[in-house]
């Protein structure tokens, strides 16, 4: 016997149609925002880096001439120079979120206000810290105050923003301080998820903390490890907040995205600023990739019984065992 199909407001008005309403009212939202804040402005941007244009009056389409434009005009690439030093700062801070995490592991006295001081630069507006970081530089201000203090010449004291040498460095420093404690935390979260049993197994053995450090807790997090590289080393190539706020990307400070800024707000080359963040999220991606596929090459993800290594030995072993067997076989 055929069945007989429900009016849809009956449908509707069912425990099964008012869960499917539900369902799609609360995707509808989130998805709704996603697009008109996120994917619309994006292919909006990608429209305007075909165009010469500024922000009010005509547009005219000129074809693939800002790319080419991003490629010949020098101070473009000379500022991802500058991410050089933002990298150094991502893997110091790294190894410094590294060593923090593993002392709270460890059970350190005051590990609580430790953790809470260490992770609230995080929480400081970018800005913020921006300006907090252009008077802690500035001359005869806070750092150098410090170094008088503990004896040093005043006329020895670099011009810690002036100075091209050390510039850099000191901006790069800023990222160091804010992001370190919020590294912390993720290194922390992953440790936590290891055995206690383990260090206790092994401290048994005779394992120091080190050797505790480097066969327990570094396999075990190495995935977290290699993401937050990734982020950092990633996350660097568009470093915009210090130099913008600290200097305004004067005296070779200026990172892609501060000279992206300053032709789009003060030059008003709109589409050739949409181009060079169309390259530039193409850089990104192939650092990406680049770094994913080494990573994945040069280190055991932590998944398997036998590292990579550990592979290539056994099978380098089976194969010059197999080649002396073919050699005794043939005398």
């Amino acid at each position: 016997m055929q069945k007989t199909r429900k009016p849809f407001m009956q449908w509707l008005k069912s425990r099964k149609g008012q869960k499917c309403i539900l369902i799609f009212t609360f995707m509808f939202v989130p998805l709704l925002l996603l697009f008109v804040f996120t994917y619309l402005p994006f292919f909006k941007m990608i429209e305007f880096s075909f165009y010469k244009m500024k922000y009010i009056g005509p547009k005219t389409f000129v074809g693939l001439d800002n790319y080419i434009d991003v490629f010949r005009r020098s101070e473009c690439f000379k500022s991802l120079q500058v991410s050089i030093y933002y990298m150094g700062g991502a893997v110091v801070q790294l190894a410094l979120a590294l060593f923090f995490a593993t002392l709270m592991v460890f059970k350190t006295k005051g590990a609580a206000f430790f953790k809470g001081a260490m992770f609230f630069p995080y929480l400081i507006c970018g800005i913020a810290v921006g300006f907090i970081f252009k008077f802690f530089y500035a001359r005869g201000f806070v750092l150098d105050s410090i170094l008088q203090a503990f004896g040093m010449n005043p006329e020895n004291i670099p011009m810690w923003l002036q100075d091209r040498s050390i510039n850099n460095i000191s901006l790069a420093a800023t990222s160091v301080w804010r992001y370190t404690g919020q590294n912390m935390i993720l290194f922390l979260g992953a440790m936590m998820s290891v055995d206690s049993e383990l260090y206790e197994a092994a401290s048994l053995d005779g394992a120091n903390k080190w050797h505790q450090f480097r066969y327990i807790i570094l396999p075990s997090i190495k995935s977290i490890v290699v993401l937050n590289l990734i982020l950092s080393i990633s996350g660097s190539l568009s470093a915009f907040e210090p130099p913008y706020v600290i200097t305004n990307g004067t005296m070779g400070t200026g990172t892609y995205f501060v000279i992206m800024n300053r032709l789009a707000h003060e030059s008003q080359k709109v589409g050739l600023a949409c181009a060079m963040a169309i390259v530039l999220l193409g850089i990104i991606v192939l650092c990406t990739v680049a770094q994913k596929l080494f990573f994945k090459y040069a280190f055991d993800d932590g998944t398997s019984d036998e590292s990579r290594a550990a592979v290539r030995k056994r099978k380098k072993a089976e194969k010059a065992a197999r080649k002396a067997m073919r050699g005794g076989s043939a005398s």
